[in-house]
């Protein structure tokens, strides 16, 4: 039987499962690659943590509900609102990285931020991004972190899509 015909036929909920532990997976390696291998991330990649942390939410919600078919394509498009806002900013990061800006865009790192600002005064600057976000501390295959987070967002929205259109949603 062929792969697309097995996924269509496995339930809704099992699917939002398997999604909520591929980003939770990807959420556990960034922290991995953060606290074991010492690299800070900046504010961009903070941003895409909480993508990740928000489809997975979704997610989690979409595979403990089990929905009918109305109720999947909700938590579908929500997850893919949630993998699209997510690619924008790995899209912003890996052009920066491909064509670092003359002056630097980033500014402070994210703790100095959190530390010497009030946190109302801190989140935009986190927004706008800050620390070295052009900067590649760490490739696989020639891949930067930003490009293979680009390249999850751009799965989890196919996925979404997928979701969407599918017949068989329960």
């Amino acid at each position: 039987m062929p792969l697309i015909q097995t996924l269509q036929r496995l339930p809704a909920r099992l699917l939002y499962l398997a999604l909520f532990a591929t980003a939770m997976g990807l959420l556990g390696f960034g922290l991995y690659l953060q606290h074991a291998k010492g690299l800070e991330p900046c504010p961009m990649c903070v941003m895409q943590r909480y993508a990740f942390l928000a489809v997975a939410l979704i997610a989690l919600v979409g595979g403990l509900h089990g929905p009918a078919r109305t109720g999947s394509r909700i938590y579908a498009a929500l997850i893919g609102l949630g993998a699209l806002a997510g690619a924008g900013i790995a899209a912003r990061q890996t052009w920066m990285q491909i064509d670092p800006p003359a002056i630097p865009e980033c500014g402070p790192g994210l703790e100095f931020m959190l530390e010497s600002f009030p946190l109302g005064e801190a989140l935009p600057m986190i927004f706008r991004g800050a620390g070295d976000c052009a900067a590649v501390d760490w490739t696989f295959l020639g891949l930067s972190i930003a490009n293979w987070s680009l390249m999850s967002f751009a799965a989890t929205a196919v996925f979404a899509l997928w979701m969407l259109v599918r017949r068989d949603a329960r």
